[in-house]
């Protein structure tokens, strides 16, 4: 039963890309441009050295925006704020992290614990609002990703903005070296191996793993994360059985929010060394589709980032070719659209096929009674 469960459960994903394929191809052709040419040229440029270290670094951030987007569905609450509480932590943290003067190691950790509990603050007034005043959580993330929007713009342009002569570009000031997040390629080298040509391996990489085990040891090993699956399972059952489901309400979205807070900090401490009007944007978003596409769990998570920073990155060369790069986002709309449908008819199918199971295993034991 659970080798068919996890067959199925692998399946949804796999036809849900197949599927999007298709939609792609048949987009393609109605352009005039052959579906094989146009996905050989994404292939062959994706998977060149310097494409994969791009990927690579690109996968970091989408990874823990998902992570963000999935705690608050393993507690049944749709966290769409993720883009607002990730760009209001990364504005903070850049310029208090520019602020001050510390040893490197410190420095980082400092600028770190700034966005998550920025994160952590914007994202709590939502899980605030939903207990206090029954204001769903999709409405009031929402709303507060416009007010982060505007907040942003707001306090870059007139208290966080460092001006330089002869400089328009409005932005903070660069973060001291000792707060910059150093590339995976001394290591490398130290090991033995080539450091890839071109953009240097973004050393967050190494976080990003550490914070993935961190979530599944917290959401499936320990009893904090029971506590959490049951009150989205049913919150009436887990209030009976001792849990507050208000307070884990509360507490997911601060979760949610730290990790929110998280996904800028790669880009931030690793290329951008200060927030400007060029900074990274959209990866909230993309982190629910993440978060679907994997299942919520953090290997799936990991692959559904993988996959949506291949599609990035392979969309450059689309330009180049004369082909609509917009084929891209279609692949990606339909994947997830593709996704939820696939996992509710595994979902269904599952449930029907447990049904069955414990309805021949009950006349089977009244056939011994008999």
């Amino acid at each position: 039963m659970k080798v068919r469960r996890m067959l199925m459960s692998l399946l949804a994903p796999i036809g849900a890309l197949a599927f999007s394929f298709v939609v792609a191809s048949a987009a393609l052709l109605l352009v005039g441009v052959n579906p094989f040419t146009a996905f050989a040229e994404m292939g062959k440029f994706a998977w060149s050295e310097a494409s994969l270290v791009s990927i690579a670094n690109r996968t970091v951030p989408l990874f823990l925006s998902g992570l963000a987007v999935a705690i608050g569905f393993k507690m049944g609450l749709f966290n769409i704020g993720v883009e607002g509480q990730y760009l209001l932590a990364a504005v903070f943290a850049a310029y208090f992290g520019a602020l001050v003067n510390l040893p490197p190691v410190l420095h980082v950790l400092f600028i770190i614990l700034v966005a998550m509990v920025v994160g952590a603050l914007w994202s709590g007034i939502a899980g605030v609002l939903k207990v206090k005043r029954g204001v769903h959580e999709v409405i009031s993330t929402i709303m507060l990703n416009v007010i982060a929007v505007g907040l942003v713009a707001w306090l870059l342009a007139n208290f966080f903005r460092k001006v330089d002569p002869g400089d328009l570009n409005i932005k903070t000031a660069e973060l001291p070296h000792s707060a910059w997040f150093p590339s995976l390629n001394p290591l490398m080298s130290a090991i033995g191996l080539k450091p890839p040509p071109g953009p240097s391996m973004q050393g967050f990489l190494l976080v990003a793993i550490v914070v993935g085990i961190i979530y599944y040891l917290l959401v499936w090993r320990s009893r904090y994360g029971f506590e959490l699956r049951s009150s989205g399972i049913n919150p009436d059952a887990a209030r009976m059985s001792g849990v507050n489901p208000d307070r884990m309400v509360v507490q997911t979205m601060l979760l949610s929010g730290a990790l929110a807070g998280l996904v800028g900090i790669s880009p931030l401490l690793g290329f951008f060394h200060r927030y400007t009007q060029d900074f990274s944007t959209g990866l909230g978003f993309t982190g629910i589709a993440v978060a679907l596409l994997g299942r919520n769990h953090p290997v799936g998570i990991a692959f559904g980032a993988f996959l949506f920073a291949l599609m990035d990155r392979s969309a450059l060369i689309l330009d180049l070719k004369g082909i609509p790069r917009e084929i891209v986002t279609i692949i990606q709309g339909v994947v997830v659209l593709a996704v939820v449908i696939a996992y509710e008819i595994v979902t269904r199918m599952t449930q029907r096929q447990e049904v069955t199971a414990a309805a021949e295993a009950a006349k089977a034991d009244l056939e011994k009674v008999a």
